[in-house]
This record gives structure tokens, C-alpha cells and sequence, in this order.
């Protein structure tokens, strides 16, 4: 005879409930934890550094951020211009705070945190906000202010592989809906993804400057 606990579920019955409604959370691997650490710290290792050369500049205008290698591999410029501080404050700022919150997530991860459906769905929202912010100035870093900041270019490629993985997770696990094909291809070739678009800029640096790299 089945045993009843004292909510007055069968505890088979309660955890199948708990996996259909996401009442148990979800977790992830260990590598997809350590994805999130690793990512996380380089955003936050790209803002630390980025914050205070920029702190270096506002003292004096004449400094030269250690970064700024040549004409256009310059983030002296990237950090004078107006795209820097689109919020009224330096975007380095912001990034400190959001990418040590990711790497907190994939800490508790690794300590065996399980997250309900709300939550990987607000970790994706923020992530895709991250990808299209990141997106905007790359557009702005290449075509407008016509410089490029190595910084800048690691927190891209950070904010690009936690925003891919992160949204592999979320359709494999059906907190986003989407046809078992995707989930099949996700879950084979997740890592396709993101190598595909860091590719994508990186060739649009390549031929943006093409010249100067041939010279």
C-alpha cells in the first residue's frame, strides 16, 4: 500500500506534479556551471579592468589605457566616445554587476541549485538584452567610433557563449518551447552556436579593417 505524506500526495505522484510544473526547479551539468563561472569572470575580469582606465582617464585626458595598441585597436577612443556611458554612467559598471550575478548562478549550480521555470526564463531575458546591448556597440565600435577595444571583444564573446548555452538549456528542458528537432540539434551541437556567431564578428572585423591588417 502506498504511503501518503502528511500533504496528502502520494510522494510518486507529488514528484511527478513537482517535474510537470516546475514546483522541484531545474538544475544543470557541471560543465554548464563551470560555462557560466568561466564566463561570468571574464565579463567581470573585461569591466574591472575597462572601469578603472576609464577612472584613469577621467583624471587625466591624456592617459593612454595600456589597451590601445595601435590606430585601431584603440580603447582610449572606445572609452571617450559618447557609446561608453549610454546610460548616463560607464557600461563597464553595469557589466561588473550582471556578469558576477551569472557567475553566482553557475556557483550554485555547481553546488547543486535547482531553479524553478521563472527563473531560467528571467536568466535568458537578461542575457538576450546582454547580447542585443552587446550587438549595438559592436555595430557603433566598428562603424562609428571606427575603433576596436580587446576588452570589449572578451566581454562579446562571454555574453554570446552564456546567452547561446543558456537558451540550448531552456529548449532542451522545455522551459522554451520549440520542435524536437531543435531540441535534438541542441542538444548535440550547442556549442555550434556560438562559434558560429563570435565567427560571424569576428569576420566583420576582419573585413572592416581589412587593409590596415594586410598592410
Amino acid at each position: 500500500m502506498a504511503t501518503v505524506n502528511v500533504r496528502g500526495a502520494v510522494p510518486g505522484q507529488r514528484q511527478q506534479e513537482d517535474e510537470r510544473t516546475g514546483g522541484a526547479g531545474t538544475g544543470a551539468s557541471r560543465a554548464f556551471a563551470w560555462m557560466l563561472i568561466v564566463t561570468g569572470a571574464a565579463g567581470v575580469l573585461a569591466g574591472w579592468v575597462i572601469t578603472i582606465d576609464k577612472f584613469k582617464l577621467l583624471e587625466d585626458p591624456g592617459f593612454q589605457p595600456g589597451c590601445s595598441l595601435n590606430p585601431v585597436v584603440s580603447c582610449g577612443n572606445i572609452m571617450k566616445s559618447e557609446q561608453a556611458a549610454v546610460f548616463g554612467f560607464p557600461n563597464p559598471m553595469l557589466g561588473l554587476v550582471t556578469y558576477a550575478v551569472v557567475a553566482a548562478v553557475g556557483a550554485g549550480i555547481l553546488a547543486g541549485a535547482r531553479y524553478r521555470g521563472w527563473f531560467w526564463l528571467g536568466l535568458n531575458a537578461g542575457m538576450l538584452f546582454g547580447v542585443g546591448f552587446c550587438t549595438w556597440l559592436m555595430y557603433e565600435s566598428l562603424y562609428e567610433i571606427n575603433s576596436l577595444c580587446l576588452w570589449c571583444c572578451l566581454a562579446w564573446c562571454a555574453t554570446i557563449t552564456m546567452f547561446w548555452y543558456v537558451t540550448a538549456h531552456n529548449v532542451r528542458h522545455g522551459t522554451l518551447p520549440a520542435p524536437a528537432a531543435v531540441k535534438g540539434f541542441l542538444g548535440e551541437f550547442t556549442f555550434a552556436l556560438p562559434v558560429l556567431h563570435i565567427g560571424i564578428i569576428g569576420m566583420l572585423i576582419l573585413t572592416r579593417w581589412w587593409e590596415f591588417w594586410t598592410a
